[in-house]
This record gives C-alpha cells, sequence and structure tokens, in this order.
C-alpha cells in the first residue's frame, strides 16, 4: 500500500474495485467504514454485489474481466470534465499528452458495450472522484487475477497520477495484500526478478553484490516464475521444495499440476499440516505453527513486525528458516549458519536499502514502515511524498483485450472465484476448526435466482459445471449477489475441485493466473435410477 491502514478512515472518496474487503480484510475494512460514517462518499466496482456494494454511493457491476475499458473511460471523463491536477501532471508526471489524446477513443458509451455499466453511472463515478481532495484506490485480487492484471493496475494509476491522489494523507494506490505476509515474501527476495529488497536481477551491480554473498557467479537473466517451473517439471526440473504453500488446490488447472508435480523425480514439502500437495510428496517435513514461531512479517501497509512464539512447537515440527538453512548444509551450500530468526533478519537488513535502517532490536515495536534507509529514519508510512522515486509518474497508454476465453454457444456462462468470510484460502487452517465449520460446512455455486429458474436448477440441488479442462458437482445457492450470466464459488473446499476448470490464461508480465474470468456450462444433475 502506499498509505497507512490508518489513511483509510481519511479520503473524501474511496474507490474500491476488484475487492471484497469486509469479507477478505474484514478487520481493515473497519476503516472505510469510520471513513463513511465521517461523510466520505465510496465507489464499488464489482460483478457481484458484494457487501461493500451495499454501503456504496455509486454501484459498478462491470462485467468480469473489464475492468480496462472501465477505468479508460473514468480517465476519459476526467481529461474531457478538465478534472485533472494541471499542477501535479506538469511537476511530476510524464506522457500526459499522449494519454490525453490517448483516453479520447474511450467514452462511457464505449465502455457501456463492453462492461455492462451504464455510462451516466461511468461519468458519475469518474466526477465523484476527481472532484475529491482526497480520493484513495483500494484493490485486490480482482484486479490483478487476469491476463491483464499489471494493466488493470496501471490502469488505476493513470487515474491517481491524473489526478494528483498519490504522496498525500488520504489517497493513493493501496492493493490489500491477499495473504499473511506476501509482502514481506516479496521484501525477502521471493520473485523471479528481484534480489531482497527489490534489487533487480538483471542490474550488474546487484549481480556483484550478491556473486559476492553467495560465493559463486550469478547470471543476469530473471530467474523462472512457478508457471514456468510445472511447465518444466519432468524435463529440466526433476526437484521441486514449496514450502507453506498447497499448489494443487489453490493453483490453476488442478490436473495439469498434479500431473506436473507427479512428474518429478523428488518432491519435498515444508507445512504445518499434510496438504493435499503434501500427499504427492516424497518428503514432508513439519513446519511450525505461527504461534510457535519467531521471526519477521512485513504487512499489506509495509510495517515490519516481530512475531513471537507464545507456545513450544510440537513433535518434530521446527521453524521454516531452520529446515531451509539444513537442507542447504547438507547439499554442501555455504552461509546458512542462521543461530536464530534474528541472524536471519539481520542479514536481510545489510542486504537490503529499504530495510538499511533495521534491525532485530529496533523492531521490537512494530513501528517500521519501510523504506527505512538508514539507522534513526522514522521509516515511511506514506511512499511518493513530494517526489517519485525513479523521477517522474509515467502515464500508461493501454487497450482493452477480451479475456483469454470468453462465453461461447458451448461455454455461454461467466465464472468467477474468490473467498469466503468464514474460510481461509485453501482450508489447510480453518478447515480443521469445529468452530468454522459450523459456520461453513460446504461449497455452493452462487446463481442469480433468475438462472436457477431458467437453466432448470432447484435452490440447493446439485449441478455440473464444466469448463474447457473439467467438470465439478457442486450445490446450488440461488443469491442476487451474482448477476445474471455470471456465477460466483471458492476454492476452498477439496471435494469441490473448482480449480479443475480454472486455467485459460496468464498475464504475459507476470505470469499471474486469470483466476476471476473463466467460461463455462452449468447444467441440471441428472437423476440416477
Amino acid at each position: 500500500m502506499s498509505n497507512p491502514l490508518i489513511d483509510m478512515q481519511k479520503p473524501d472518496v474511496i474507490f474500491c474495485i476488484g475487492t471484497n474487503m469486509t469479507e477478505c480484510h474484514p478487520v481493515a475494512a473497519t476503516g472505510l467504514k469510520k471513513a463513511i460514517a465521517r461523510g466520505a462518499k465510496m465507489i464499488v466496482a464489482d460483478p457481484r454485489k458484494i457487501p461493500l456494494a451495499d454501503m456504496a454511493d455509486v454501484y459498478l457491476p462491470l462485467r468480469v474481466g473489464s475492468d480496462v475499458a472501465l477505468l479508460g473511460a473514468m480517465a476519459h471523463v476526467l481529461v474531457r470534465d478538465g478534472l485533472v491536477d494541471e499542477s501535479f501532471i506538469a511537476e511530476r508526471t510524464s506522457g500526459y499528452p499522449e494519454l490525453k489524446a490517448h483516453v479520447a477513443k474511450f467514452t462511457p458509451q464505449w465502455a457501456e458495450g463492453i462492461t455492462g455499466i451504464p455510462a451516466a453511472d461511468i461519468e458519475r463515478a469518474a466526477r465523484m472522484y476527481g472532484e475529491a481532495e482526497r480520493g484513495a484506490i483500494y484493490y485486490t485480487l480482482g484486479i490483478t487475477e487476469h491476463i491483464c492484471g499489471v494493466d488493470n493496475v496501471q490502469s488505476l494509476c493513470n487515474l491517481a497520477l491524473l489526478t494528483g491522489n498519490i504522496g498525500r494523507e488520504g489517497t493513493g494506490i493501496n492493493p490489500m495484500r491477499g495473504q499473511n505476509n506476501i509482502q514481506g515474501a516479496g521484501d525477502a527476495g521471493a520473485l523471479p526478478n528481484n534480489y531482497p529488497g527489490f534489487q533487480a536481477v538483471t542490474d550488474p551491480a546487484n549481480q556483484a553484490k550478491f556473486a559476492k554473498l553467495y560465493g559463486h557467479e550469478i547470471d543476469l537473466e530473471k530467474g523462472m516464475t512457478k508457471v514456468t517451473a510445472l511447465e518444466l517439471c519432468g524435463d529440466k526440473i526433476r526437484a521441486m521444495l514449496i514450502d507453506g504453500e498447497n499448489t494443487v488446490v489453490t493453483d490453476p488447472d488442478r490436473k495439469h499440476c498434479e500431473h506436473a508435480l507427479s512428474s518429478l523425480d523428488h518432491l519435498v514439502v515444508i507445512d504445518l499440516f499434510l496438504t493435499d500437495t503434501g500427499k504427492l510428496a516424497d518428503v514432508v517435513l513439519p513446519a511450525t505453527a505461527w504461534a510457535e514461531t519467531d521471526g519477521v512479517c512485513s504487512n499489506t501497509e509495509r510495517r515490519v513486525q516481530r512475531l513471537r512464539a507464545a507456545v513450544p512447537a510440537q513433535g518434530e515440527a521446527m521453524p521454516d528458516w531452520w529446515i531451509v538453512s539444513q537442507i542447504a548444509k547438507r547439499c554442501g551450500i555455504p552461509g546458512f549458519d542462521f543461530e536464530s530468526a534474528a541472524d536471519v533478519f539481520n542479514e536481510l537488513c545489510s542486504l537490503s536499502p529499504i530495510y538499511a535502517g533495521l534491525n532485530w532490536d529496533i523492531i521490537d515495536k512494530g513501528e517500521y514502515h519501510w523504506p527505512v534507509p538508514e539507522m534513526g529514519h522514522p521509516g515511511t508510512p506514506i511512499l511518493h511524498q513530494g517526489v517519485f522515486e525513479n523521477g517522474r509518474g509515467l502515464f500508461k497508454l493501454l487497450e482493452y483485450r477480451d479475456p483469454a476465453e470468453t462465453i461461447d454457444a458451448d461455454f455461454p456462462v461467466w465464472l468467477t472465484t474468490g473467498r469466503r468470510l468464514e474460510s481461509y484460502h485453501s482450508r489447510t487452517q480453518t478447515g480443521r476448526s469445529s468452530g468454522i465449520d459450523y459456520l461453513l460446512w460446504e461449497e455452493t455455486l452462487e446463481v442469480h435466482p433468475d438462472d436457477v429458474e431458467s437453466w432448470g436448477l432447484r435452490d440447493g440441488d446439485f449441478c455440473t459445471m464444466t469448463s474447457a479442462r473439467g467438470s465439478v458437482r457442486i450445490k446450488v445457492e440461488a443469491t442476487n449477489r451474482s448477476p445474471r450470466g455470471t456465477v460466483f464459488t471458492s476454492f476452498s473446499f477439496a471435494d469441490v475441485r473448482v480449480n479443475d476448470l480454472t486455467g485459460s490464461g496468464y498475464d504475459p508480465i507476470t505470469q499471474t493466473a486469470e483466476l476471476k474470468v473463466c467460461p463455462v456450462r452449468i447444467e441440471r444433475e441428472q437423476a440416477t435410477v
């Protein structure tokens, strides 16, 4: 996030797009509720009528995968109606004349034909955001899990740059991270294109720095993503280690994923429980749970936090850092002589410019937002104040493109997937809690009541949902939350293998899967004799 969580209480206008925040980030969402109680207005763009939509001043029920069209049309209105911040654009951005000419064709009427949103509502939303003294954008995986995920994010950046809603209190571009410490994993270098601290692997200076640390030469090429790695299983990749991820449940095209992992000579899984992925492994190494582990977490607002073990580890479970270090030592890899989580974190601080002013003792109270470039620096709760680190903000000229697969006669229904309040991700943890199981004990498919009737279904009965990759049996839930022609479910239940259906495409830059769009066919389950 460019701004801290406390800033969620401060905007005049809130723009939430592709984020079901009250269910997926219920604690953080209280900040938006406080802002609304104070008088803030809210725009919500989502295919489903999520709880946030009930609080919105403007609700934009866009067709799945049409975000670029909506955002391009909003940029068109901002430019056309003079709602841009001319001084901010002149002082801090580049490429405005080109963007101004580019968005001239993205009229609200054009966008209506793609998104299904009335042109008048698109105009109203754009003016509301453009007229705000403090406008803040919040998004989640509903923006990024598309083949145009990068385009979606850059489209949002265009809106912020046009209006100067960046680098100030109560403004910003604020992605809500989908899982605990996703931000921290990126900070620590769990990315194929960056060393720790987002230092590019293609920079010769960074190459030399880490070659010295690792004690051998490193090439200047980007590493492979998980998508590429799975494609190469059984060929160039013969062994794999998966740490803390239930890959076969959460990844698209589950059959492909299971085939890839089964093609390996050796699979090692490190996890808290024996997951579906762990069941495919040759070796499973038990890791400690969050309450049994000392460590560090960087949360969605870039706050660096100490984690403290509250109870002793059970059985043979050990911290992930210890397990990985032992594997490295036994493979003869130097540099893994860590004695504690503090040793690991302090090494990260010595290597990462954004952590350079931190160490294990300094983060004791969790008060610092990175970047903290030097000792004594107070941290940076708000990014991009007064200047952009890389110079000027760059406007991007983006074109709308259809999802990788679109509905047709064989698969006439849009499927979109997500999460539910009562379960977390693949239910590796929450699925083992009897209390949560009481609240949510099965998966359902949200279908608009009119579609339930026209498709010959019945609320509470089972149907068969089929895509180009497979079929699943799932119970029908008649609800107005999903619009006609679009159905929704989560991927949390192992007995409803929704990700057998998904996997139509990936963003060409990030290789993020298009989990939010999948054409399907819905059929009533045939009675057996």
